[in-house]
């Protein structure tokens, strides 16, 4: 739990007194590789913080074709935002990629907070404002940068996980095959 006090702090610092009544409503949960934390149809209720492992979002289109929209690594918070935010279904799915260790709570409850706790409803408007730039970061850089730009970008930002995830995972991510991300690291890893 300290952990996720310093994240917060780190964003938006809180006074003890929020931090109380903010840490009352996370519990302890576990994912096991594979397991979902959200599914596509599914009102969403639940935001975690990440402690330990790694999840990832994806679309499914009908043709059983997925990809890769976000990974969720230590220290990140995770959830179906679309989904929680609207009350509307989620459009996406979230899963384990590793064993995860994860902070879960009830989405609506900490949102409620926000009338009685500015120091919390300022830190949710810090997190969502750094999410939002992340996401117009990427956008740009699958519509701006060749793929080689794109995965070098990839292991700057998550440095270790590619010793952790199969490359597939990378490579949808990335808006490549398996065999163009062969190609660009075999021409990065012969240039250093």
């Amino acid at each position: 739990m300290q952990r996720l006090r310093q994240f917060i702090n780190q964003i938006a610092p809180l006074t003890d007194s929020t931090w109380e009544v903010v840490s009352a409503l996370f519990t302890p949960t576990t994912l096991r590789k594979n397991e979902y934390f959200a599914l596509a149809g599914r009102v969403e209720t639940t935001a975690a913080y990440v402690t330990q492992g790694v999840l990832r979002g994806f679309y499914r289109h009908a043709n059983g074709l997925e990809y890769n929209k976000t990974f969720f690594v230590d220290n990140d918070f995770v959830g179906a935002y679309s989904s929680l935010v609207t009350g509307q279904p989620n459009q996406i799915y979230i899963q384990a990629l590793t064993d995860c260790e994860l902070f879960s709570a009830d989405y609506s409850a900490l949102t409620r907070l926000y009338q009685t706790h500015p120091d919390w409803e300022r830190f949710a408007r810090c997190l969502a404002e750094g999410y939002f730039v992340y996401k117009e970061k990427r956008e740009l850089e699958l519509v701006l940068f060749k793929a080689d730009e794109r995965y070098v970008r990839f292991r700057e930002e998550y440095p270790m996980l590619e010793q952790v995830v199969a490359q597939y995972h990378v490579a949808s991510y990335l808006g490549i095959t398996p065999t163009q991300l062969s190609r660009i690291r075999a021409k990065v890893f012969h240039r250093s």
